[in-house]
């Protein structure tokens, strides 16, 4: 099984702060967490962008 990278974009700024692996099978909904933005200064929710 291979595993494909995704990475997590601040959803305030939209830089590109974290790199994820996530299995190949297909998802409806894209997966969001709360992580500390270096640009922002704070929490911010991150998205999975593909």
């Amino acid at each position: 099984m291979a595993l494909k990278k995704a990475s997590l974009a601040c959803t305030v700024c939209g830089s590109r702060n974290y790199s994820i692996q996530l299995s190949s099978n297909p998802r409806p909904v894209r997966l969001e967490v709360n992580k500390y933005c270096k640009h922002c200064g704070q929490y911010q929710p991150h998205k999975e962008t593909r």
